[in-house]
């Protein structure tokens, strides 16, 4: 399978647009995780913490592995503020020390229940069908998806980035997605532990109705704000946080302060399940599916109408009938 191309498949600078891709497992730990990585991408492998590692020097930049919970590694803001705190520098050796191992003993202690999740660095679209040996790797060294337990809610995040980062691109992505969203969960056929945790949750109806009115015409402030209000998480299919902390960093701090969220020009789309293990499956057919809302952006008359068929359908006509009508649309396409 081959990635299709996006309506802008290049930067205003001429080069291909990137994608980041992040990718949860099981029963493989980061140390492991990381020498599979530079099996195949090469690079020098740096150890940060004892859960947390680095692959250096790769042809795309720097991955990296490590346990996906902030307690099982050195809370790095906590660790600055004891140092300037002043005071012994005895005293604030040891207590550096009695944190690190805390949280070493922390990612032991929950190894086996939290994820190994694997950061690669922005990939051009073009390539991104060279992570799936990688995807390969982990399933033949014994990585366990999200399909293979109950307990397992693993998610594969695409971060591709934005063809423009003008409020009118934003509103229109935004509002492909809207539209697009449910064809996405019934294509992507979304794990029942995903769809019942609240890691990659739809929007609200009346987010989407006030987004797809025709009438709606923010200014950036207005749509972080409407957006901030109706969304008071990450943990939404598409976060948008990143990309609006890159956009307008001294906006919402409550929320775009959160050390969690770092501020890039991506749109960061949680949806897909992590599932390697499964036949057919790849970071391609994610990437394709994504390709739909750009392509639905990216034409202006189409997204107007099609906003408008939305409005209508969901104000009167069952799902089910809508979920008929995307099909259609995108089969056609």
């Amino acid at each position: 399978m081959k990635p299709q191309a996006p309506p802008i498949p290049r930067t205003t600078q001429g080069q291909l647009r990137r994608v980041g891709v992040e990718i949860e497992f099981a029963a493989l730990p980061p140390a492991a995780a990381a020498e599979l990585v530079q099996g195949r991408f090469g690079g020098d492998i740096r150890q940060l913490n004892p859960h947390r590692f680095k692959v250096e020097g790769t042809r795309w930049g720097d991955f990296t592995v490590e346990l996906d919970t902030q307690y099982a590694h050195p809370d790095n803001k906590l660790l600055e503020k004891t140092q300037a705190s002043g005071g012994d520098a005895e005293w604030q050796r040891l207590r550096a020390e009695l944190h690190n191992r805390t949280r070493a003993l922390i990612g032991d202690a929950v190894s086996g229940m939290v994820p190994t999740e694997i950061v690669c660095p922005p990939i051009p679209w073009l390539s991104l069908g060279e992570l799936d040996s990688l995807f390969d790797a982990l399933r033949l060294q014994g990585a366990r998806d999200t399909r293979e337990s109950l307990l397992y809610a693993f998610g594969l995040h695409l971060n591709p980035e934005v063809p423009g980062t003008d409020t009118a691109s934003v509103l229109a992505h935004l509002r492909a997605y809207l539209i697009i969203a449910e064809w996405l969960r019934e294509e992507i056929d979304i794990d029942i532990t995903r769809e019942v945790l609240p890691h990659a949750n739809p929007f609200p109806r009346d987010y989407a109705l006030q987004v797809l009115d025709p009438g709606y015409r923010p200014d950036l402030a207005t749509l972080i704000r409407d957006y901030a209000v109706a969304n008071p998480s990450r943990n939404r299919e598409l976060d948008l946080f990143p990309l609006f902390a890159f956009l307008q960093p001294d906006s919402l701090p409550e929320l775009l302060g959160d050390a969690r969220i770092k501020p890039r020009p991506t749109y960061h789309y949680r949806l897909p399940n992590a599932q390697f293990a499964q036949p057919g499956w790849s970071v391609v057919a994610e990437w394709n599916r994504w390709v739909e809302v750009e392509r639905l952006a990216a034409d202006e008359t189409l997204l107007a109408e099609r906003s408008a068929a939305w409005l209508a359908h969901h104000r009167q006509i069952p799902l089910s009938r809508w979920l008929g009508r995307l099909h259609g649309w995108i089969k056609n396409a």
